[in-house]
């Protein structure tokens, strides 16, 4: 029952960030693709990997010209582009816009464990026969955003075509990434996701997987939009003439897939407070490189099964009550996040929203 996958061959030292530091960065592409590209080459050999896991697989790429600077360009108003980000932990409860505020100065240490720490190295990762493949970041309470916009900067990741930003609650017995990256080139999408067995825990109809007859659109393989009866006389029905998310050109920050221009742009949009990113998923089709409706997608013929596991805190006692706090707080990300982007439209008067009237 199990797929088997390709890695790439990464560093076999563990880096521990001792936080003694944590002043903003900002990092620049040079000249760097071609040794990057090496590192990243595919073995030959598939790795087996338990089905629970996230797997990935990534392409060999060649040298490239260093590509735009990291703002997200014109597609993005200038006010809502998080160019920098930094090191520090960020609660996944509470108000985010109260937990900042100055910090003292501080530096950062980094420290390799090396051959004598092997034996309490292989202790965490030993019983992962992939382990010595991948480069691993531990950061503990923290999001998969989080993550991204400390350690997934475009100038970084800059060496591969395609990043997978996925949730860990997935299987993926019947998703095949190298046919999926077919799929997506041919259909000439920069933002996609696989689509979600009908099995799953769905929040929206647009990611459920659609049993598409050949020659429909994408022809069985593809569907960009979703249609549902409006609700009474408030509307909020999907038809022909949609054109804004959740309705068409959207896809769900659970499983998202970008392309390297789409997650340069959408990176700089990441909040570097905002953790949950909820609300970001409306607004991922400014990043699309072109009509959203177009190349925002969702793969039929690649699919995963959502299985919903409540993993930020749980569903009794304390960690229910920790759950709670983490769904209040995501909430008010999102309002924080449409706040910031109003503002951020409404100060830059150089920029034009292509989308200044969402139609649902």
């Amino acid at each position: 029952s199990q797929k088997r996958f390709s890695l790439p061959v990464a560093l076999v030292f563990l880096l521990v960030l001792l936080f003694v530091a944590g002043a903003g960065f900002k990092l620049h592409h040079k000249d760097c693709n071609s040794s990057v590209s090496r590192a990243s080459e595919v073995s030959e050999d598939s790795v087996a990997m338990p089905r629970k896991l996230l797997r990935v697989a990534v392409h060999r790429t060649e040298a490239r010209e260093p590509e735009k600077p990291s703002s997200g360009g014109s597609a993005l108003p200038r006010g809502i582009v998080q160019a920098t980000s930094d090191l520090e932990m960020v609660s996944m409860v509470g108000d985010p816009e109260q937990q900042g505020g100055s910090r003292p100065s501080k530096s950062l240490l980094a420290i390799p464990v090396g051959i004598k720490n092997k034996a309490a190295v292989d202790k965490l990762w030993g019983d992962l026969e992939w382990s010595r493949r991948a480069v691993h970041v531990s950061a503990l309470g923290q999001t998969k955003w989080w993550f991204a916009k400390r350690f997934l900067h475009p100038d970084v990741v800059a060496a591969y075509d395609y990043v997978f930003l996925w949730d860990e609650d997935v299987e993926v017995d019947a998703f095949d990434p190298l046919r999926y990256l077919d799929i997506v080139k041919r259909e000439g999408l920069e933002i996609s996701q696989p689509a979600l067995d009908r099995r799953s825990e769905i929040h929206h109809g647009i990611t459920t997987r659609a049993l598409l007859r050949p020659g429909a659109e994408g022809g069985g393989d593809v569907h960009r939009r979703f249609y549902k009866p409006a609700a009474g006389w408030g509307g909020g029905g999907c038809d022909d003439s949609s054109t804004g998310p959740p309705c068409a050109g959207w896809v769900e920050i659970m499983v998202p897939v970008f392309s390297r221009a789409a997650w340069r742009c959408s990176w700089g949009m990441v909040q570097n407070d905002l953790v949950h990113a909820w609300g970001l998923d409306y607004k991922l089709g400014h990043c699309a490189q072109g009509d959203r409706t177009l190349k925002v997608g969702v793969v039929d013929s690649e699919y995963v099964l959502h299985r919903g596991v409540p993993t930020l805190g749980g569903t009794e006692g304390k960690a229910a009550a920790f759950r709670v706090a983490v769904r209040r707080r995501s909430f008010a990300e999102m309002q924080i996040f449409n706040r910031r982007w109003k503002e951020a439209a409404a100060d830059d008067a150089s920029w034009t929203d292509p989308y200044p009237k969402l139609r649902q």
